[in-house]
């Protein structure tokens, strides 16, 4: 073998190594991963998410995806001559946009499913309606009604735990219904984080069209790779998180703040990235961390670092 040849032989295998403690560390743990953005637009992107979150898979964790599919909605609702709506983020939905949306989400979480068993691994497809999984109160924006759209008010986690016990991925649309089986939209951040909580996943990803936070959207250099739950309360208190990240980061908080281990905001549109935070020391996002985190404490420098 040539020098060169040997030389990326033995790259690969350091990068084997750097991630042996991290599948040891989160082996058989739970990982719910929000997909949605640019990445879902991308074909080539798309298949490298599947790809990343059926790694995980096969290395021991326990992913969860929940996805949402929001460009195609509106794409689909602007075909049948409606405009759509929002109101601080969240899509205005009458009886007929819950229908289209019911049916583009149930479109893609198939499309989904196969992509992930083609690569060998078992997953099932399911909506919050299915046997329960997400029950919800009528949200409002405001005070606003902005139609059918959900507030998961309870995550029946027994059919998640079931079909992760199966050695199924389950991949889960965010569509719920109330005490009266009337189907709402949800939001698919929000639904995330209920499912994160529910499961008492040790990670929650949130895979975005932006790199991670930054102190000022405006300013490279201000770039923030981890952060504790407190600091992002503050950061919010401060006024300098707005638009479709302030949600984001509130549900971040919640959910540490609810027994997630770890919150990770990554660039969806970046190869990999997925793999890139988890099995490598410095990852790429930015991670929110609980105040009692040995992290937080200084005693370990990486972000994603396992404990000793």
């Amino acid at each position: 073998m040539e020098q060169r040849e040997m030389e990326q032989v033995m790259k690969k295998a350091e990068v084997l190594i750097e991630a042996l403690p991290y599948i040891q560390r989160f082996n058989r743990k739970i990982i719910v991963v929000k997909y949605g953005g640019s990445a879902m637009s991308n074909e080539e992107l798309q298949k490298n998410v599947i790809k990343d979150v059926t790694l995980l898979k096969l290395v021991g964790f326990k992913p969860i995806i929940v996805h949402g599919g929001g460009k195609a909605i509106s794409r689909w609702v602007g075909k049948v001559g409606k405009e759509a709506e929002f109101v601080n983020g969240l899509r205005v939905t009458d009886e007929e946009t819950m229908e289209i949306a019911e049916m583009v989400l149930g479109r893609v979480n198939k499309s989904l499913v196969t992509m992930v068993q083609e690569l060998g691994v078992k997953a099932v497809g399911i909506s919050g309606k299915d046997g329960g999984l997400l029950k919800v109160n009528k949200k409002y924006s405001d005070g606003k009604d902005i139609g059918y759209v959900g507030d998961i008010k309870e995550v029946d986690a027994k059919i998640l735990y079931d079909l992760l016990e199966n050695d199924f991925l389950p991949i889960v649309a965010p569509i719920g219904l109330d005490d009266d089986f009337n189907t709402y939209n949800i939001n698919a951040d929000d639904a995330a984080c209920a499912i994160a909580k529910a499961v008492k996943a040790d990670k929650l990803v949130f895979l975005t069209d932006i790199e991670g936070l930054y102190r000022d959207i405006n300013d490279k250099s201000t770039f923030i790779s981890r952060l504790t739950a407190s600091d992002a309360k503050a950061l919010i208190e401060s006024g300098i998180i707005g638009g479709g990240m302030l949600p984001k980061l509130n549900n971040c908080t919640e959910a540490i703040e609810e027994g997630v281990s770890r919150v990770h905001i990554l660039d969806g549109r970046v190869p990999h990235c997925l793999l890139l935070e988890i099995f490598t020391k410095h990852g790429i996002g930015t991670a929110i961390i609980s105040d009692d985190d040995n992290l937080a404490k200084g005693i370990h420098r990486d972000k994603f670092c396992p404990e000793e």
